[in-house]
């Protein structure tokens, strides 16, 4: 047995027989000169193949579109503009004259040249952006070197896919229905295979840096999508030990199936919302299917994160539009674009900062970008006219930043109402409480607000001054320490004061043993991953408001996160579970 450690990038277990998508990862280049009469003809055939892949990425654009929307669609509208770039075009010209080389090895060449590039840079996100230019040379190369590749659509059986790399077009093209899990050399969670594989809950674990070559064709192997382990060939007692870790989450996701229609109310009546966190409109289905009463966070960068260039505002507006739709009169809460810091996208103009995480990130980037920032806001106005959306900022940090916002926000409805735009015209406004400073002013940006909701993951990690990422001090990110708990309490309290609602939409929210802290905290609406919603309704379910209470008052006495840790487990641990 060999056990394989990654990064967890969508949830769940699978076990399954491997099918190895690695024979063709690495085709054999041929290399060989031509004489000045053939250049032509070298450059015709590239012609062709760039044509010919044009034909292909059309119809990939096309399904994209079609079954999973128009953000999806414009990964390859990037492609095709990749194709057609008089630059990279110019490029590859110059370069078969220059060297009399046959055209495979020069657009071979190219790729090497552009992804050493990309490799090269700091940003993350940017390097694996390399995965979108591999897709398209690959492309051409197959139809100059008249090579079939294999397509996962084909799959006739029920397979876990190991791969080097996927491609964005491997991930559209796949039968999903026989794909169990995904294990994969490169990626991370920002990339486009670990968003999509979250979007279809295919569980998922990547960045495994080379190890996949070892796993052949028809081994077991079992996938562990939460921890990012993965064992091959396992023995006959480690394969018992997670059919039957398995076969409690399938009975607990039974369970929790006939939860999901349920009202999450207390013993004694309390009603809370519970909502869903989504990154893409796909995920609408999922926060349908688990219960939630909406969506609380629909985070707008993967809109950002297709190459090429930022979406317009027509493309932001139907994404939108599509989610609201979907959720048929469940309000949907859309944060404005939140990058900068450890969220870095592509094509937009960011400088590398000694400090990002305190640096030029979120509302700030924004406000620094009027077009771009005008862009999104009336493409969430336009949206808002299609059922009940609301609008937030991220990160604000104090009175002035906010009323920038919100005067960028009444600029944009004055461009609606002048283009005859329709939009909600009280479309509630609410921003995200994740900086100590916005909690410690929370009284005076409740006055200027319909609705806070708090993202404990910046909360955390700005509180406690700890960069949740460095593993060296990931130990110390922890939600019951007891200044997060009282910077919670008191924004509760000022919210409520100033009679708007509060909810939290950080990772904190989906704990069960937090859960029954917050609720006691007076905390109005969680909301979470889709998947979590139905062990949160159950915990709401299975306590009284008033003990709640008396929970969250004992909890705000004590004076470290163990000690709460401790009390919660003793005194809750007969009805909450934190899985299986």
């Amino acid at each position: 047995m060999r056990n394989l450690q990654g990064i967890p990038a969508s949830p769940g277990i699978a076990i399954g027989s491997a099918f190895a998508f690695l024979d063709d990862e690495e085709p054999t280049i041929p290399r060989y000169t031509v004489t000045e009469l053939e250049l032509d003809g070298e450059w015709d055939r590239f012609v062709v193949a760039v044509g010919k892949a044009k034909d292909d990425v059309t119809v990939l654009r096309d399904r994209a579109t079609r079954e999973m929307g128009s953000e999806h669609g414009a990964i390859f509208d990037a492609h095709l503009l990749m194709l057609d770039d008089p630059e990279v075009l110019d490029a590859i010209d110059l370069s078969l004259r220059d060297s009399f080389l046959n055209i495979e090895w020069i657009v071979h060449q190219y790729e090497q040249t552009i992804v050493k590039r990309l490799e090269g840079l700091d940003d993350p996100i940017l390097q694996e952006r390399t995965v979108d230019v591999h897709d398209i040379i690959k492309r051409v190369l197959n139809h100059l070197m008249f090579r079939e590749r294999f397509s996962l659509a084909d799959l006739g059986s029920d397979v876990v896919l190991v791969a080097h790399n996927l491609l964005p077009s491997d991930m559209i093209a796949m039968n999903r229905a026989r794909v169990k899990a995904i294990v994969m050399d490169a990626g991370g969670k920002t990339s486009h295979t670990a968003i999509l594989a979250r979007a279809f809950e295919i569980p998922a674990v990547l960045g495994l840096g080379g190890a996949v070559r070892g796993i052949k064709s028809g081994a077991i192997v079992v996938v562990d999508g939460n921890t990012g382990d993965v064992r091959v060939d396992p023995d006959a007692q480690t394969l018992e030990r997670y059919e039957r870790v398995r076969a409690k989450m399938a009975e607990r996701d039974e369970d929790l199936t006939a939860i999901a229609s349920l009202p999450a109310r207390t013993l004694d009546g309390r009603d809370v919302l519970i909502k869903a966190n989504i990154e893409v409109p796909e995920e609408t289905d999922s926060v349908l299917r688990h219960g939630a009463a909406g969506v609380g966070l629909f985070r707008s960068e993967f809109l950002f994160l297709q190459p090429g260039r930022a979406p317009s505002e027509d493309s932001q507006y139907a994404a939108y539009r599509r989610v609201i739709e979907a959720m048929a009169g469940r309000p949907v809460t859309i944060r404005t674009l939140d990058v900068g810091g450890d969220k870095v996208v592509p094509d937009l103009a960011i400088e590398e900062e000694k400090n990002p995480l305190l640096g030029w990130r979120a509302i700030r980037y924004c406000l620094s970008d009027p077009e771009l920032f005008q862009d999104q806001l009336r493409a969430i106005l336009r949206a808002s006219a299609h059922g009940d959306a609301r609008i937030m900022f991220p990160m604000i940090s104090g009175p002035v930043e906010l009323d920038s916002a919100i005067a960028a926000l009444e600029r944009a409805k004055a461009e609606c109402r002048k283009r005859n735009q329709a939009f909600r015209e009280d479309i509630p406004v609410g921003i995200m409480i994740e900086v100590p400073s916005a909690a410690l002013i929370a009284d005076i940006l409740a006055t200027k607000v319909d609705f806070f909701s708090i993202g404990t993951n910046d909360l955390i990690q700005y509180t406690i001054a700890v960069d949740r990422g460095n593993e060296r001090v990931a130990y110390l990110h922890e939600p019951f320490h007891p200044a997060v708990l009282r910077l919670v309490k008191k924004v509760i309290d000022d919210g409520h004061a100033a009679g708007i609602p509060v909810s939290m939409c950080g990772e904190m929210a989906s704990d069960p043993f937090a859960a029954i802290v917050l609720l006691g905290l007076g905390l109005d609406e969680f909301s979470m991953s889709a998947v979590s919603v139905p062990d949160v309704k159950r915990t709401i379910r299975s306590i009284s408001f008033e003990e709640a209470t008396a929970v969250a008052a004992e909890a705000l006495k004590l004076c470290s996160h163990q000690e709460t840790e401790a009390f919660l487990a003793s005194r809750l641990a007969d009805r909450v579970s934190r899985g299986a």
